[in-house]
């Protein structure tokens, strides 16, 4: 497949983002106001049973509960906000032909995030390395984030969890409230130095969500797309499994829309909460029946070292 020229990569996900927020030049980086309070901070998606996305909800819709007790929301968000975003690119040799498509798709993706959004990269096959030049932290335009996705070769093996440990490293760079990673693999780990448990505790740590596109051939015996769908679960993504190129660009505008249409939470515990990970639930409730779901991260870390949200 031919790798789509700039023009064409904007209309293909432009019918299917439907954003109807006006963009501005990716070059321009408005200043960024970050929370540094004790509050824990909560990225929430809220979709009804069909799995559509609900925006416009309010504060007092919403109830979190902190190991089973009801807390305070003392800050609401629902506005469409910049976020740190990273790009994990799956370049060993199980994924050579995938790489069209997953540029493609990507770069679509990055064209239409929010304009002060902090975009990076991660490429792993057995070795993992940012995308980006020397020094550059994040992307400052589409152009080069492009030319970051495009510089990873197809050869190798996989050191997944190497590269999820370094791109949650990376996230605590970014300035945004809204954190999020995706990741483009099979799943499969034959490289790496850390381990499924070390990615988990990080990612718990985080408050970041995950979104994985699981890519994976009927034939490769090495793929494990239940780890992504279980990194997703944990931190309130969501984990997709394309079977044709098209699809891989549909997950990428359904999670551009559930980026830039999401709630921020935060929450100050009420006490001194015991040290250690305290599981976090999300309830909402619009009325009139509706059957809607809150997804976010599973817990957060109390006590020495605290999460910072």
């Amino acid at each position: 497949m031919r790798l789509l020229s700039s023009t064409g990569l904007a209309l293909v996900l432009t019918t299917a983002l439907v954003l109807p927020l006006p963009q501005q030049p990716a070059l321009e980086r408005r200043p960024l106001v970050s929370v540094k309070t004790d509050l824990v901070m909560l990225n929430v998606t809220v979709v009804d049973r069909h799995g559509v996305l609900v925006p416009g909800l309010t504060k007092d819709q919403f109830a979190v509960y902190d190991s089973g007790t009801r807390q305070p929301i003392a800050l609401f968000v629902s506005e469409d906000l910049p976020a740190t975003v990273g790009l994990l690119i799956d370049s060993s040799g199980s994924m050579r032909t995938h790489r069209e498509p997953v540029t493609a798709a990507a770069t679509a993706f990055a064209a239409f995030s929010h304009p002060s959004d902090q975009l990076f990269t991660v490429n792993f096959n057995d070795q993992v390395w940012p995308g980006l030049p020397p020094h550059v932290t994040f992307a400052e335009d589409v152009e080069q984030l492009r030319s970051a996705l495009l510089r990873a070769p197809a050869v190798g093996k996989t050191a997944l969890y190497d590269a999820m440990t370094r791109a949650l490293d990376h996230l605590r760079l970014g300035t945004c409230e809204r954190k999020a990673l995706i990741v483009i693999s099979d799943g499969g780990d034959n490289a790496s130095s850390h381990t499924l448990d070390d990615v988990l505790q990080q990612a718990r740590g985080a408050a970041a969500v995950i979104y994985a596109v699981a890519l994976v051939d009927p034939d490769d015996r090495t793929a494990n797309p239940g780890v992504l769908k279980k990194l997703a679960r944990e931190t309130g993504g969501d984990a997709f499994t394309p079977k044709r190129a098209q699809d891989v660009m549909a997950a990428f505008a359904q999670i551009a829309r559930e980026i830039r249409s999401g709630y921020t939470i935060g929450f100050s515990p009420q006490g001194s909460p015991d040290e250690g990970f305290r599981p976090v639930r999300v309830v909402v409730d619009a009325g009139h029946g509706r059957q809607l779901t809150a997804r976010t991260r599973a817990g957060y870390y109390a006590g020495t070292g605290r999460d910072p949200g």
